[in-house]
Order: C-alpha cells, then sequence, then structure tokens
C-alpha cells in the first residue's frame, strides 16, 4: 500500500493483530475491543512518579481531571498502556509497558499541521487492481520495471526491466496462490508471473499478436522475441522459478542501445537509437529467420544482422541529413495512414511506412524543418563520437593534470551551456521536451511534454491545437475508443476525450505514472517505483462506489497490524569523539527489542572552513566527512552492525548528522530511504543551523526523522520558532547520497509534488507523512529563573516547577511551535550546559557565564491520530506511545548529556493479496456489478458493406462501415490476418500474418483506423498497389529487386470494431483478391553492383545442416477463429 492510498476518513474499527480472521471472528473481535475500553479506568495505567496533585490529561481539545492529576498548566495525556510486540519487539510475545504521560502542543490539525487523511479505500479514485504492489526501492536494484505492454488475446501483461522481462498471466489475478514467501523480495503479494533469463536492460516493448511474440529493444543494442506461449507456463516469480528464454535475437546495433522501437502498418520492425540512427527490417527477413529451427539461430541471427535498411543513410546526401542527429526516443506506428513518426526530444520525422521515405522533418512549434539541411552533428559532437569509439592509448597517472583537466572541462562545459543560453534566451524549450506520443483512434496523433501539454496533431504533421490541465510532466498516454488516458508526473491519471475536454482524474500513484498499458477491461499503470495497478475502463461510474463500500466493508479481512520498537537518540557532541562506554551507555539498550534506531548528531564538525567546504560539496550534490563517517562506524560497531543491525539511510550537512539502524529481522518491512537537508545559519545557506532528515517507509507506512539545531542563546526564541516552521515547510526528500538506489531512479523536483497523498500542492513532505519524529538541540532554555535557581531545583529534582520555566513547552501550549506535535513527561535533569569530562550534576558550568541549565536536547513527535484515543487502524494508521525518555547523565564526553526515546509504535496496514482475492470475489457475487461490468463490455453494432473485394484494372473499391448503434461513437481497426500468392506452378503459398497482422505490402487500406460517430458510416478505400517490388538488403544497402506484379494475390482483412469501456472486440471478415492476367514472373535483377554474400547464402550453411522440416519450423500460432462478441474476454470472467 502506498501512503497516498487512503486519503480520506470513516469510522474507526478495532484492530485484530498478526493473524488473519474470519469475516464473523473480524466482527466479534471489535465489538469485544471496544466494549474493553469501554470499562478501562484511566487510574489503572497512572504513573506513580507522576502523581502529585493537580495533575489533567489532555484528550483532544478536552481534560478529564483524574483521581492524580498532573499539575494544572500542563497539558499532559496517558497512552494505552498494553501492546503486542511484533518484529523488533520481542519476536512476537505479549509484553506489559508503562505509558510516559505526554505533553501536547497547540495548533495541530489546521493547515500543514493537520493529521494526513487515511482510510480503507481512497474516496477520491476508482477502487484499483493491484496487481504488484509497491515494492521496496532497496528490492529493486537492478531490476526495476520500465516499460509495460499487453496482449488482449492471450490475456498477458508484459513488462520490461533493468534485468530483462516479466510477464503476468491475466487469468491469474483473482487467483488464490500468490507469489508468497518464496518470491523475490518485493513481490510477496505480487500476482504470480514469469520471468526471462538474466539480460540487458529493456528500453522499448512491442506485442506482436499474429506470432504470438513480445519484441523488445534492450540497452546493449539488441532486439529480442519472446514466446507468449512459453511464458505463459505456470510460475509464481519465485527466485526458484524456472526461466524463459528468447526466440531469436541479434545485434541491431553495435555500441549504442535500442531506444524505441515500433512494429509499422505492414509488420516491419523499425528501431531507432543514439544520433538519429533509424534502422528498419523487411518482414521477408524476419519470416525467415523466424522459420528457422533453434539449431540454427546463429544463423537466424546474423540473417537479421545483415538483412536492416539504413533510413537514416537514406535521407542523407553528401554527408547532409535534414534528420536531427539527436536520440530517437519515441516511434509511432500511425495505423490509419500507414505512416512512421519518430521523435526525438523537440522535433518529429514523418515517414512512409510502405517506400520508408522521410516525408517530412518538424519542430514543435509545427515548422517544416525539411527544406533546411543540416550537418547531423556538429565538430565538437564529432570529437565526442570519436573519443567514444577510438582506444585512448593509457598514459602515466598525473593526478594534478587530470584535476586541472577536469576542472577545464567544467568550465568548457558551463560556458556552453551559457552559450546555449545566449542563443536560446531561455530554458524555456527545454521544459517543453516530447515525453510520450499516441495515436487516437479518430486518427489524430497526441505529444505530451515536460510542462504538462499535449499538442494535437493531423496525420500530415500539422499542428492542430494546444490542451494543457495539468503543470506536471505528461509521462505517457494511451487510447480506447473515444477515450484517452494520460499519466503524469505527479502520480495523477487524466481522462479526456479525443477531444481533449477532461472527464475525470485521480492521484494513481505516490510517484511518476510512467507507463500504460489495456488489457481487458483494465487500464494497467507502471509507477516508477515498480508498482503497477489496474483501473476499470469504465471508470469514473457507479461501479467505483459499489467497489468501494464492499471492500471497505471487509476491512478487517485484509487488514495487519504490526508492531515496532524504536529508539531515537540526539546528541549535540561539541566537535569531540565519544568513548565506547559512552555509546554502550546511551544506546547499548537497542539489544534487548529494539527493530529501528535513528540517532541525530549535532556540531559534529565546525568552523568557518568546515562550514564553507560543506556548502561547497553541498552545491555539486555531495555530503559527508570523515569525522561523520567516524560517528556512524563507531555507532555501527555499538549497534553489532552486520550481525543485528544494518544501516539503512544516513546524512550530514555540516555539523548536523542522522543515520538508522534496522534490526535484521525488520529490514525485509524497511526500505525506500528518502533524505534531505535545510540549512538555517547565515541567510538560510550555511549548515551550522538547520535541520537533516530521514523519510523510511515502514510497513508500507512512511515516517520521517528530523535532526535539528536551532538559533542559540536565551532570547533568540522567535528565532528558533522561525527555523522549525523552515525546516518543516521547506524540507524535500530525495534518494539520500551513497544508498542502494537504482542509479535510474528518478529525483523528483518539489514542484512536482512526488507524494501526491492529498489535493494541496503546496503541502511539504513532512505534513504527508503518517509519523514525524523530531529531534535535536533545539536550544530553547528555562526563562525567569537565575543560574542558583536552577542549580538549587535541579538538585531537588523539582523538574515540575522547572518545567513551568521552559521556552519550549510555552510556545508550543501558545501553538507557535512544533504544532500539534508531542513530548513525553521530562523526569530527568537539564541536559546542558555541562563541563566536559566532570560527573553528576556538579558538572553543570561553572565558569565566568555560567549558563542556566536548560533542557536543549529534545525529541518531539506526530503519529496518525487526529484524536488522542485512536486506536491503529487503517483510517489511523500509525500509533506510537513514549514508553521511555531520559538523558545518560553518566556520559562527560561533551557539554551536552545524550537523550534516548523509546517508542511503541502500532502500525496498520492492508495484506495486498487478500484484498485482491476479496475484489475477485466481489466481481463474482455481487450482482448488481456484474450487471454494470456486462453493460461496459458493449461493442457497438456495425455493417459492413462487402465481405469480398476483387482488386483489378487498377480501381479502388470503397468499403463502408456503418456505425448502427445510435448513442455510442464505434472505434474501428483494420488489420490482415494473413496473405497469400499464387505460384508459378499454380499453387498457393502458405497462408500467413505478417508482424502484428500488418498490411502486405501490395495492398492500401486507408483509413485503417477510425472512429464512426453513432449512425454514420465511415468510407474505406482498398487500393491494389501495381508497382510492387520485393528487395533485399545487405548490411543496409538494396542488394536485389524485383517485380512482382504478375502474382496472384489473396488477404483476409479483419475489421475490429471496439467500444470505448473494455477491450471486448467484435470483428468482420473481408476477403480480398487481386488477379493478374500474366502468370509468370521476371527473373531478378541487380540494380546495383555490390559485393558480399546473399542473405541465402548467410543462412545456406545452417540450412544444409537441418532435416529439411522448414515447413513445420515457423513459430507456432494458435489458429483463427472466428471472432465474436466474446472472442477477447474480460479481466473479469463474467
Amino acid at each position: 500500500m502506498e501512503p497516498d492510498d487512503e486519503a480520506g476518513a470513516s469510522l474507526r474499527k478495532g484492530v485484530p493483530y498478526s493473524q488473519p480472521v474470519s469475516r464473523h471472528e473480524a466482527a466479534a473481535a471489535a465489538c469485544a475491543r471496544h466494549g474493553a475500553l469501554g470499562v478501562r479506568s484511566l487510574d489503572d495505567d497512572h504513573v506513580a512518579s507522576a502523581s502529585a496533585s493537580g495533575y489533567q490529561y489532555q484528550y483532544g481539545a478536552t481534560y478529564y481531571p483524574q483521581q492524580q492529576l498532573l499539575p494544572h498548566h500542563e497539558h499532559y495525556h496517558r497512552g494505552e498502556s498494553t501492546y503486542f510486540s511484533g518484529v523488533g519487539g520481542g519476536g512476537g510475545s505479549m509484553a506489559l509497558e508503562r505509558a510516559l504521560p505526554e505533553f501536547v502542543g497547540e495548533g495541530g490539525g489546521k493547515g500543514i499541521f493537520r493529521v494526513p487523511l487515511r482510510s480503507a479505500m481512497h474516496p477520491g479514485r476508482p477502487p484499483p487492481l493491484e496487481v504488484r504492489p509497491h515494492p521496496l526501492r532497496e528490492t529493486q536494484v537492478g531490476s526495476f520495471l520500465r516499460m509495460l505492454a499487453c496482449e488482449p488475446r492471450s490475456r498477458q501483461l508484459w513488462a520490461g526491466s533493468e534485468s530483462g522481462v516479466r510477464v503476468w498471466g491475466l487469468d491469474e489475478v483473482f487467483g488464490f496462490a500468490g507469489c508468497g514467501a518464496g518470491a523475490r523480495r518485493g513481490d510477496e503479494e505480487s500476482v504470480p508471473f514469469r520471468e526471462s533469463v538474466p539480460v540487458s536492460p529493456a528500453l522499448c516493448i512491442e506485442v506482436d499478436s499474429a506470432n504470438r511474440l513480445a519484441w523488445t529493444g534492450h540497452q546493449d543494442g539488441r532486439i529480442r522475441s519472446w514466446r507468449m506461449d512459453i511464458a505463459t507456463a505456470p510460475g509464481d516469480g519465485g527466485d526458484d522459478a524456472p526461466l524463459f528464454r528468447e526466440a531469436l535475437t541479434w545485434q541491431a546495433y553495435n555500441r549504442t542501445p535500442v531506444l524505441s522501437m515500433v512494429i509499422t502498418s505492414y509488420g516491419e520492425i523499425w528501431s531507432g537509437s543514439e544520433g538519429g540512427v533509424i534502422k528498419a527490417w523487411p518482414w521477408d527477413a524476419i519470416a525467415k529467420s523466424l522459420s528457422l529451427t533453434p539449431e540454427e539461430k546463429h544463423s537466424a541471427s546474423l540473417l537479421m544482422e545483415r538483412s536492416y535498411i539504413d533510413l537514416r543513410n537514406n535521407a542523407t546526401a553528401a554527408n547532409i541529413s535534414s534528420l536531427p542527429a539527436a536520440d530517437v526516443k519515441y516511434m509511432l506506428a500511425d495505423h490509419c495512414r500507414a505512416k512512421v513518426w519518430s521523435l526525438t526530444s523537440m522535433a518529429f520525422a514523418l515517414w512512409d511506412a510502405r517506400n520508408r521515405e522521410l516525408l517530412k522533418v518538424f519542430g514543435m512549434d509545427g515548422q517544416v524543418e525539411s527544406a533546411r539541411l543540416e550537418a547531423p552533428m556538429m565538430p565538437e559532437q564529432f570529437i565526442e563520437e570519436e573519443i567514444k569509439v577510438k582506444p585512448m592509448k593509457k598514459d602515466k597517472p598525473q593526478s594534478s593534470f587530470k584535476f586541472f583537466q577536469k576542472s577545464r572541462n567544467a568550465l568548457m562545459g558551463a560556458a556552453g551551456a551559457v552559450r546555449r543560453v545566449a542563443t536560446k534566451g531561455t530554458f524555456g524549450e527545454d521544459n517543453h521536451r516530447i515525453e510520450a506520443v499516441v495515436q487516437a483512434m479518430d486518427g489524430t496523433i497526441w505529444s505530451g511534454c515536460t510542462d504538462g501539454s499535449i499538442i494535437l496533431w493531423d496525420g500530415n504533421g500539422n499542428r492542430l491545437q494546444e490542451i494543457q490541465h495539468h503543470s506536471s510532466s505528461v509521462q505517457c498516454i494511451k487510447a480506447l475508443g473515444e477515450r484517452m488516458w494520460v499519466g503524469y508526473a505527479s502520480g495523477t491519471i487524466h481522462v479526456m476525450d479525443v477531444e481533449g475536454n477532461p472527464l475525470a482524474e485521480w492521484t494513481g500513484h505516490s510517484c511518476p505514472v510512467i507507463k500504460m498499458a489495456i488489457g481487458g477491461s483494465y487500464i494497467f499503470t507502471l509507477a516508477h517505483h515498480g508498482g503497477i495497478r489496474g483501473w476499470p475502463l469504465a471508470s469514473p461510474g457507479p461501479l467505483d462506489d459499489i467497489l468501494r463500500t464492499e471492500l471497505s466493508n471487509r476491512e478487517l479481512l485484509y487488514r495487519r497490524l504490526e508492531n515496532i520498537k524504536m529508539l531515537v537518540g540526539t546528541w549535540n557532541v561539541g566537535q569531540e569523539k565519544a568513548s565506547p562506554e559512552s555509546l554502550r551507555s546511551w544506546l547499548g539498550g537497542a539489544f534487548y527489542d529494539t527493530g529501528l534506531v535513528v540517532v541525530g548528531l549535532q556540531e559534529v564538525e565546525m568552523g568557518a572552513g568546515v562550514l564553507a567546504m560543506a556548502a561547497a560539496k553541498e552545491s555539486v550534490g555531495l555530503e559527508g566527512s570523515a569525522n561523520g563517517q567516524w560517528w556512524i562506524d563507531s555507532i555501527g560497531k555499538t549497534l553489532d552492525e552486520g550481525i543485528s543491525f544494518h544501516r539503512v539511510g544516513s546524512r550530514q550537512l555540516a555539523g548536523l548528522l542522522i543515520a538508522a539502524w534496522a534490526r535484521n529481522d525488520l529490514k525485509p518491512h524497511v526500505g525506500d530511504v528518502d533524505a534531505a537537508a535545510v540549512p538555517c545559519g547565515f541567510g538560510r545557506a550555511i549548515g551550522n543551523k538547520g535541520g537533516v532528515g530521514l523519510r523510511i517507509r515502514v510497513y508500507d507506512r512512511r515516517i520521517c526523522f528530523v535532526n535539528n539545531h536551532f538559533a542559540a542563546h536565551l532570547e533568540n526564541v522567535s528565532r528558533r520558532n522561525a527555523d522549525f516552521d523552515h525546516i518543516y515547510r521547506t524540507m524535500t526528500f530525495n534518494k539520500p547520497h551513497g544508498s542502494a538506489a537504482s542509479t535510474t531512479s528518478v529525483q523528483l523536483h518539489k514542484g512536482v509534488n512526488a507524494s501526491g497523498n492529498q489535493g494541496d500542492e503546496d503541502m511539504p513532505d513532512l505534513a504527508e507523512a503518517d509519523m514525524v519524529v523530531f529531534l535535536g538541540d533545539f536550544n530553547y532554555r528555562l526563562y525567569g529563573i537565575t543560574y542558583d535557581e536552577a542549580r538549587d531545583m535541579v538538585s531537588q529534582r523539582s523538574f515540575d516547577w522547572l518545567r513551568e520555566r521552559d521556552q519550549l513547552q510555552a510556545e508550543m501550549k501558545a501553538g507557535k511551535v512544533f504544532q500539534g506535535m508531542r513530548e513525553g513527561l521530562i523526569r530527568f535533569p537539564p541536559t546542558y550546559k555541562f563541563q566536559r569530562h566532570q560527573p553528576g550534576l556538579a558538572g553543570y558550568d561553572s565558569g565566568e557565564k555560567k549558563r542556566i541549565p536548560a533542557w536543549c536536547d529534545r525529541i518531539l513527535y506526530r503519529d496518525s491520530r487526529s484524536v488522542t484515543t485512536a486506536e491503529s487502524s487503517l483510517e489511523c494508521p500509525v500509533v506510537a506511545t513514549i514508553t521511555s525518555y531520559e538523558a545518560c547523565m553518566d556520559v562527560t564526553d561533551s557539554d551536552h548529556k545524550p537523550v534516548r526515546c523509546t517508542f511503541s509504535v502500532d502500525i496498520a496496514r492492508v495484506n495486498e493479496f487478500i484484498r485482491r482475492q476479496e475484489y475477485g470475489r466481489i466481481l463474482k457475487s455481487n450482482k448488481r456489478l456484474r450487471n454494470l461490468l456486462q453493460e461496459s463490455h458493449f461493442v457497438p453494432d456495425t455493417i459492413i458493406s462487402t465481405n469480398n473485394i476483387i482488386l483489378e484494372n487498377q480501381e479502388n473499391v470503397v468499403l463502408r462501415i456503418t456505425n448502427d448503434c445510435q448513442r455510442n461513437k464505434a472505434a474501428f481497426q483494420i488489420l490482415c490476418e494473413g496473405q497469400s500468392i499464387t505460384k508459378q506452378d499454380g499453387t498457393k503459398s502458405e497462408f500467413l500474418p505478417r508482424a502484428s497482422f500488418g498490411l502486405p505490402l501490395w495492398l492500401v487500406v486507408q483509413p485503417s483506423v477510425g472512429l464512426i460517430e453513432p449512425g454514420e458510416t465511415m468510407e474505406v478505400t482498398v487500393q491494389h498497389e501495381d508497382f510492387y517490388t520485393q528487395e533485399e538488403f545487405f548490411d543496409g544497402e538494396l542488394q536485389n529487386s524485383w517485380c512482382q506484379v504478375t502474382r496472384d494475390k489473396d488477404a483476409v482483412l479483419l475489421i475490429n470494431v471496439t467500444g470505448s469501456t473494455s477491450t471486448e472486440t467484435i470483428t468482420h471478415r473481408i476477403n480480398v483478391q487481386h488477379c493478374c492476367p500474366v502468370t509468370s514472373a521476371p527473373p531478378p535483377i541487380n540494380p546495383l553492383s555490390i559485393t558480399g554474400p546473399s542473405i541465402d547464402a548467410l543462412s545456406s550453411e545452417a540450412s544444409s545442416k537441418s532435416s529439411k522440416k522448414n515447413q513445420s519450423n515457423y513459430l507456432q500460432r494458435s489458429d483463427f477463429k472466428q471472432f465474436g462478441s466474446s472472442e477477447v474476454h474480460d479481466l473479469c470472467p463474467m
């Protein structure tokens, strides 16, 4: 479950611990728990040391007098006394613990200080189907998912990752056998899947339904194909699960990756790479390679490697090309007009898919650039390419020279940037880059940009309009029927019609939605963190309300509650290093039952030089120091790091350092560690004062820890308040330096609103967390008291009297700082200021300044409670209580005493596997929901003017498709099920489809994609191309060509008609024939004199070794049935 999953509120319910329960047991447990709460007396849990008369307890804004009361001026309340121990808390045994009374600051519950709203089901979006719940980032190193595609016929969802590909069977989504404990880390609650053997990162993916293949382009420059029938064999995604291998693979590019790929309207594979290079592979070469046996795999690869067409070279004359030399990041097949779009970040190129001619090059503004030919590379780029390709001679190490050379390169790079700015005038163009492209069913082309705008184009590359509904970057776009889905970097999913009018939007993920795929009745979205969700295509609608209500009612079945113990420590070390004994005294208690240890240090190192160096490091994204590393290593040694604990993250800003360790048994549930730093010193730029933070995901809940050092001196109360406010509002988390996160992870800027929990775009990151812990040297002092009075009161342990003069609690009571936060009852002496290495209370500063003792070092927190008595639930997922709050008075290494605070934290989470099962049960059992789903599968009735077409005498035949529905638009796509050609002996060739049911090159069908208004008719032109030429290419050059106009040809066209809320299809078949009077073909001609073996020669050796079974060596595919309204089944069985 993501943190954004539960925005909203509903009734609080009882919490079942640890084990799943039946529906009846869950209801009984809730009633029993509430009954127990009703008869419990608060006096049962009183703390003896806080029993002086005059105390009262605060519950929200109401005060209840007790038999033993706290002083009336204090705002204290007492937490629950009995807690169940989970991971890191005694191995699951039940332990009785005393919870300290807590002081609660005023001002909570308003604005940025309100508790984030949570609920079992998000009220502001459709209930998602969790195909792959959000995995911890640390479990995805080297295997992040980056691509997504769906094949409705085979009911498969394909994903390309950094280590290969994986595939989910959509029929197993609601199965009762999940991946389970044996699954790969991060996939324990995922739908079962199959995974390929490890290969280079997949950068693009295309599904070929005709040949039942998935084609992928990779970082190593190879194109690979994967058999769908092998990929659907049973598997659970575990580490021991069998891996499937590629069917056909070849080296498409020698030194550059395959950045983009597309299957054209004629079944050819085109791919783009760096430097504007575009290659195409004709279908004849692909078919021949696929027909070879596995023993002839090498010959098949060699055949493909030499059969490509260099499209950039074809569009180049005299070393000058009209194509930009930028990377070809995206490619799109315009099936409506049989064209191909290739896109760089700032420009478009339009190609004819049939003859592979470049038609037009134009920019984002629609201005044609093809008339002005430019050199593909500038001189500096040529030098850069030479450096890449040519091996450099190794010289002797010359560190000084290298340093100055790197400095020079950096200065040259900066100068180049300034030069580019001076030329362009602004960075505006850079914020208008292309990030996504798709074709709508009405034939228009949609391109999404980094500034959130969407530009609509017609099929000829003419700019139609620009629309913008969000400022966040567009990451992906998908189309079905008359609907468009747009995924943004903010995690928002936007639904529009084909005219660009908004229909609905919701927060889909807590991070960018990077890819989409449509299958069954769902649109699947891949988030940047690797999670995959399915959203009903009919959403928003009444079925959302039914699903949301039903799932909320079954909350007790999939809710789980965990308990962890946390130890949080803070220490101003005063630029000193601690002894091992001091560290053991401070943190030694973590050995017993603590699951998570977080330590914050102040003044690890100070001085003008240190601060200047730290500021310089921060400016270039570096942090840390030798002293900071010494502290991390020393604390790790104290915690027995590597055996008992594992460090999960750290962050340093000048003298501020924060680090966290998780016990080994808790480690699988801790991750997604992000770090942040906010300087507050010297114009909010220097880190002598400020805050450093860690955001950690624990059991799917986000907990933030912030280590602070505020302004010093008694009189600077307002400055300290301002420091807190500045840190709280501006702290923005990102991946920490040296973390285990993937290097490909996107780093979001503050303006992107990465969390996306709520609608407030200005909500700080800390306000979105389920729990926030502030620790550090806050520097709040005791006021209205002299040094001697303070010493006397400390010696008498009159802490109640001293707390009345505490600046921090006075400011919190006034609602000026730490609004709504809580602090445990202070029962230890002031921790500042002491003389070093002098034990006992006699060590307070007795020098010339005689600083008044004060509780400078504090630990405060805020959890998910909006009211004091709330239990942990999916509406209030994190409930914490303080079980100890103390200072280590025996430690004398610094002028401050270290402080530690232990928490018992209840965390409510969702078992996504169980919730997914309940989702499936609801779909099967709820009659009203089934009726609504049946309605969403509606496909408009269409009438086809003929089912037989004979082409002769170069005449065009008009095929009419009529939408017989008077209410809904009908979307259609025309494909070719297969073709055959009459041989010289009068027999016909085998009836085989091209890739993705592409059209044969002799046939022109336009438009082959369209949207028909209710009651209207679409006219489709079917034409034979008389001068079709067969060609053979070798290493990108034309080798042989011959004319085939004298052959009789047959083809079967498929007209697939769909609606807008499911992929269910009605298919019409059209037989197309072309008859020629001549029965023999002319002999081949060789227009070019090119040395080198022919394609047949390349495969002759391997062919001679085969057992002459070529007819049976084609990749097998399912026989094509007569399509009907149920040919493409829905994800939910009806």
